[in-house]
């Protein structure tokens, strides 16, 4: 199905998902279990906006069933990102636009949407110094992939894995740190 996938065949996502289905509910619940308590958004709401935003990806790439979670991941990291400064722009009086999550519009306390876009900020600049921990930090944190499966979504050997999440977990709390003192 990744092969029909990356021929453009936008059908095979609709055959795909059942089948990593259990998985990306996993990541949801990953995702939104260090959300504020009794916030209504459901993980399958997660993964609803997430697959829509996949299945008008232009044209995939995915190598295997890793790396297609890997890239699920990503992306609902920033449906919670986008819905984060939505959030953010409404609260200093910007435009209320209609979020593609309107069963739960209140899902982030506005102190988490404040850290979660703190934390995308560092990521970006974290990215533009070191690729590889960017993504590290990015599977390991945001898609709560383990070591191993994060060494193979990359290709890299499990140690370097948690070398570099070592690396970049120091890195971003300094950046984080140094953020909230401005």
């Amino acid at each position: 199905m990744l092969a029909e996938l990356r021929s453009g065949n936008k059908e095979a996502l609709a055959k795909l998902i059942p089948l990593v289905y259990d998985e990306l509910h996993r990541l949801a619940e990953h995702y939104m279990r260090n959300e504020r308590v009794g916030h209504t958004l459901q993980p399958t709401a997660l993964i609803n906006e997430a697959y829509l935003r996949l299945a008008s990806a232009e044209k995939a790439n995915w190598q295997h069933r890793a790396h297609f979670v890997a890239v699920a991941a990503g992306t609902m990291r920033r449906v919670l990102i986008d819905h984060a400064r939505k959030q953010k722009a409404a609260k200093r009086g910007g435009k209320q636009a209609a979020l593609p999550l309107e069963d739960s519009p209140e899902f982030l306390s506005e102190e988490r949407s404040e850290e979660l876009i703190a934390l995308d900020e560092a990521l970006t600049r974290l990215q533009e110094l070191d690729p590889r921990q960017s993504q590290v930090v990015e599977l390991r944190f945001f898609g709560g992939l383990t070591v191993e499966e994060t060494a193979e979504v990359l290709g890299i050997s499990p140690k370097t894995v948690k070398r570099d999440w070592a690396v970049a977990r120091a890195w971003l709390h300094g950046e984080m740190s140094k953020d909230h003192s401005e």
